[in-house]
C-alpha cells in the first residue's frame, strides 16, 4: 500500500476513535506533504512546541514522526528548521495561497537556513553573522524570485563558503588522477587492443599518475608553508 493511502487510512482510523484533534491533523498534512510543505511544517513545529507526542503514546519528537507520519529525522529538521526561518525572515510568505503568489521550496528555504546557521542544524534561533547585503541578496532569490536550490548553490556557495587558496587546485589534481586510473582498467579489461600500444598507453598513464601525486605534494606543501 502506498504511503499516502496508508496515511489516509490512519486519518479515518484516528478520527473514528476520536482521537486528539492535533493528532488527526497532522496526520493529513502528512498526507498533503507534496501539495503543501508549508501546512506540513507549521502543524509539525507546533506539535514539537507542544509535546503533543508525549500524550499520544510516543517517547520524542523524532520517534513520533518516523513511526506515525513515515519522515525520517532529517526531513523533520528540514521542514521545523525551514518554517521557523521563514516566519522570522519572510513572515509575508505565510500568507501567500501557493496559486497566485508562489511559495519557495522547502529546499530553497532549508538552503537559506543553513547559509545562516551556527551549528549543524537548520534552526533559525542559532544564527551566525553574515554580510547583510548578502543575506538581502539570498532572501531575494529565495523568496521574491523563487529561484530552484541548484541556482543559489552556484550563486551563494562561492560567497558563503569560499574554499582555502589552494582547494581548487588541488582538488583538479586528485580528479585528474582518479581519470586516469579509471581509463586503465577500462583498458586493461578491452580484448583485441594492439599489446604494444595498449602497454606504452598504461605505462604513460602510470607515469601521469606518478606526476600527479608529486605535484599535489607540491601543492599542499605550497599553500601549508603560506598559511
Amino acid at each position: 500500500m502506498a504511503t499516502h493511502q496508508r496515511l489516509g487510512d490512519l486519518a479515518e482510523a484516528l478520527e473514528a476513535e476520536g482521537a486528539d484533534e492535533l493528532r488527526v491533523h497532522v496526520v493529513r498534512r502528512a498526507r498533503e506533504f507534496k501539495r503543501s510543505w508549508v501546512n506540513m511544517a507549521e502543524a509539525l513545529v507546533e506539535v514539537r512546541n507542544r509535546e503533543s507526542y508525549l500524550e499520544w503514546g510516543y517517547e520524542d519528537f523524532y520517534s513520533y514522526c518516523s513511526l506515525e507520519l513515515q519522515l525520517k529525522q532529517a526531513t523533520a529538521d528540514k521542514l521545523t528548521g525551514s518554517y521557523v526561518a521563514l516566519k522570522r525572515h519572510a513572515p509575508a510568505v505565510l500568507k501567500r495561497d501557493g496559486l497566485n503568489e508562489r511559495i519557495p521550496t522547502c529546499d530553497a528555504v532549508d538552503y537559506f537556513a543553513r547559509a545562516l546557521k551556527k551549528g549543524p542544524s537548520n534552526d533559525a534561533e542559532h544564527e551566525r553573522a553574515v554580510d547583510q547585503s548578502v543575506v538581502d541578496q539570498l532572501r531575494e532569490a529565495v523568496f521574491e524570485e523563487g529561484a530552484p536550490v541548484t541556482e543559489l548553490r552556484k550563486r551563494f556557495n562561492p560567497i558563503l563558503n569560499p574554499k582555502p587558496e589552494g582547494v581548487e587546485q588541488m582538488d583538479a589534481i586528485r580528479r585528474a588522477s582518479a581519470t586516469a586510473r579509471r581509463l586503465e582498467r577500462m583498458i586493461e579489461e578491452i580484448d583485441g587492443l594492439n599489446r604494444s600500444t595498449m602497454r606504452a598507453t598504461l605505462d604513460s598513464l602510470e607515469a601521469l599518475r606518478e606526476d600527479l601525486t608529486d605535484l599535489l605534494e607540491r601543492t599542499k606543501a605550497q599553500y601549508a608553508k603560506s598559511a
